[in-house]
C-alpha cells in the first residue's frame, strides 16, 4: 500500500511538472507559443490522502516554478496590454475629418 501511494503521488508530480516545464518552454519561444493549441487542465488527482513527506520539496519547487511562470504570464499580458493601448493611438495615415476652422463669432 505505502510504495502504490508514494507511486501514485508521484506519477501526480510527473504530470503536474510536466505542465510547469510546458508552459516554462512556451514562454521561452513565443513562435511556438503562438502555434501550440491550448492544454487540457490538470485536475488533481483524488483519492489519493496526504503527500509523502519525502516529496514536499519536490512538490515545493513545482509549486515555485508555477508561482514564477504565473507571474511571467501576467507581466507579458500586461505589457501586450499596453502595447495595444499605444497602437490604437497611433493615426493610421487616413484622411481623418476634423474641424479646420471654428467661427466663434456666433
Amino acid at each position: 500500500m505505502t510504495s502504490d501511494w508514494h507511486g501514485a503521488w508521484t506519477g501526480a508530480l510527473d504530470e503536474l511538472e510536466l505542465d510547469v516545464a510546458h508552459i516554462e518552454s512556451m514562454l521561452a519561444d513565443e513562435h511556438r507559443y503562438a502555434e501550440t493549441p491550448p492544454a487540457s487542465l490538470w485536475k488533481p488527482p483524488t483519492e489519493l490522502g496526504a503527500l509523502p513527506l519525502e516529496l514536499k520539496p519536490r512538490a515545493d519547487e513545482i509549486l515555485t516554478r508555477q508561482l514564477k511562470a504565473a507571474e511571467e504570464i501576467a507581466r507579458r499580458l500586461t505589457a501586450n496590454r499596453r502595447q495595444t493601448a499605444v497602437t490604437a493611438r497611433i493615426e493610421t495615415g487616413e484622411a481623418i475629418k476634423r474641424p479646420v476652422y471654428v467661427d466663434r463669432a456666433m
